[in-house]
């Protein structure tokens, strides 16, 4: 009758002990078979060998010693076990076979140590699997570097294509279903590859090409937005909009969304000019459709949205940033101004209405208080840009207004008080030219 395989732990058939010894005191000791530790170790091989003159004597057997850290003795132990019975890696997950891998290379297991490098390198990870992976597979050699081809970073090449597939996606028509969720990832990770944060942007900002596609796919997205306000318009000159425009009210919000967003995207891009002068061209009929599409603080989100998107607008005017006209920094002035108090307004009316409902548990419509301060000082720093007589037409329509406290142009009130004051004096030294003259 033939033996059958030995198996680990077996003192009556075993020859050599295992001890796996670590720096806090740990002490296991494994009863194996020196003729399984040497076919499938080359560490145990060579411990066994005759050319190896320390092994000690334990017992009647051979007695060999493995040092190894605390964290990693229950992998050794796993590690010497596959060593007679083989069991499929997955079964320890990724992190358990990522431990196993370090003690195969460690001690020479070069089928186990293979099985989990395979394993690893197909199975899926979470995010600490992969600071796990990144910290160990480095050290344990070359031919496992194979294992971090997911990790590694990508050629530009196809990081280009990837955006801009994406941004075709991002500024498309607004859709239902999959469509609709695509779209919104397409956005939302546009953004983050484009974030300078403690790593740098995937998509290098100065790309030509990647300026030019995407000037066009936003050129697209504009187009669609001015023929859509003009269908609006032309509708509300045949027959006012009344009752349930739900639909309209929808598509508005996706188109100003959408907007916004591009705003967002076009500034890290530098590219910001293009949407301030569509901006500054569509001004009067963006006001227009919305007061048409959505009365009163129907829609606020939609309204929000707006200012969200005027504010970046103005703030690149009054930064110098990009450069308008007199009459258009005015005209952007006097139209937003009035918006954004309305707005304001509609604000704490919608306020007054939940608190009075007892509606306490309703997220209330509303922009980050860094916007509206955002919003004031562009107003302030574009007004005092102005002549001095198109300031007082503003400021005089600001102080009969009932809605003075936004925005607050107290400042450019102040300015303007002074300059005025002092005018007079300033220039004198042209009469005095004048008469040398």
């Amino acid at each position: 009758m033939r033996a059958g395989r030995p198996k680990i732990g077996d003192q009556a058939t075993s020859d050599v002990v295992v001890r796996l010894r670590t720096p806090e005191g740990r002490d296991e000791w494994l009863y194996c078979h020196s003729a399984v530790l040497a076919a499938g170790s080359t560490y145990f091989a060579d411990r066994l060998s005759d050319a190896w003159p320390t092994c000690q004597i334990l017992g009647s057997r051979y007695c060999v010693e493995v040092y190894c850290q605390e964290l990693d003795l229950s992998s050794h132990v796993t590690a010497l076990r596959l060593l007679y019975a083989a069991e499929p890696c997955s079964r320890f997950g990724v992190r358990g076979a990522l431990g196993v891998l370090q003690a195969a290379v460690n001690l020479g297991c070069a089928q186990i140590a293979a099985a989990c490098a395979g394993y690893i390198e197909s199975a899926p990870w979470d995010e600490a699997d992969e600071e796990e992976i990144l910290r160990t597979v480095p050290g344990l050699g070359a031919q496992y570097e194979y294992i971090l081809a997911r990790l590694r970073p990508i050629d530009p090449a196809p990081v280009t294509s990837i955006f801009l597939s994406a941004f075709r996606h991002a500024t498309r028509s607004s859709a239902a279903g999959p469509a609709r969720e695509l779209k919104s990832a397409a956005q939302e990770q546009l953004e983050y590859m484009l974030t300078e944060d403690d790593d740098t942007p995937l998509v290098a900002l100065d790309n030509i090409d990647v300026k030019s596609q995407v000037k066009e796919c936003v050129t697209g997205l504009l187009n669609r937005f001015s023929d859509f306000l003009s269908s609006v318009l032309t509708k509300q000159k045949e027959t006012p909009l009344v009752g349930d425009n739900g639909e309209l009210q929808q598509e508005l919000h996706t188109f100003v969304c959408d907007v916004s967003w591009v705003c967002q995207v076009l500034s890290k891009l530098e590219m910001v000019k293009c949407i301030v002068l569509y901006w500054v061209g569509v001004s009067s009929d963006v006001v227009e459709a919305v007061d048409a599409v959505c009365p009163g603080h129907d829609c606020l989100n939609t309204r929000l949205k707006v200012v969200e998107v005027s504010a970046k607008v103005l703030e690149a005017v009054a930064f110098g940033n990009i450069v308008l006209p007199t009459e258009k920094r005015r005209h952007m002035v006097n139209v937003w101004i009035a918006f954004a108090r309305t707005t304001k307004a509609l604000i704490v009316q919608a306020d007054r209405d939940d608190d009075d409902d007892g509606d306490v548990e309703t997220p209330k419509a509303n922009l980050d208080n860094e916007v509206w301060q955002g919003l004031e000082s562009a107003f302030v720093s574009i007004v005092l840009t102005l002549p001095s007589n198109s300031q007082a037409e503003i400021l005089s329509e600001w102080l009969q207004s009932k809605h003075v406290r936004y925005p607050d142009l107290t400042e450019a009130f102040e300015a303007w008080c002074y300059r005025s004051k002092v005018a007079k004096r300033r220039f004198s030294f042209l009469s005095d030219i004048d008469r040398v003259s």
